[in-house]
């Protein structure tokens, strides 16, 4: 049967995104970003039930963005807060800079409509 994530700790299987992203018993905590290729870099999630971090590919949530995509990084720049650098801020980026459509994403993922789930499910 396809399966969206398992859990490489407990087992538990997510069947969907949408299920993984309600699940009330996720929390994401961080963002691991890759300049080479910002859909390689991972979101990070702490799974409650038994206390594992999850790690998922950004481009796996690259779908929930339909703003812009800016061209140009401005990394190492003025302009830049240095949001990517660290990995548990998750703020929004004010700047029109090429990781700043990851950061929208981030918040469309931390805004999702969690579903309880007991955490001994």
């Amino acid at each position: 049967m396809n399966e969206f994530k398992k859990c490489t700790f407990c087992g538990y299987r997510w069947q969907t995104r949408e299920n993984f992203l309600q699940d009330s018993t996720l929390d994401l905590i961080g963002y691991q970003v890759s300049f080479d290729n910002l859909n390689l870099g991972f979101f990070l999630f702490n799974h409650l039930t038994c206390g594992t971090t999850i790690g998922l590919a950004a481009g796996l949530f690259s779908d929930l963005y339909g703003g812009p995509v800016y061209k140009q990084r401005l990394t190492g720049t003025e302009k830049c807060p240095d949001y990517c650098l660290y990995e548990k801020q998750l703020e929004p980026c004010p700047q029109k800079c090429e990781c700043a459509y990851v950061r929208e994403i981030i918040q469309t993922v931390r805004r999702w409509r969690k579903i309880g789930r007991k955490l001994n499910a």
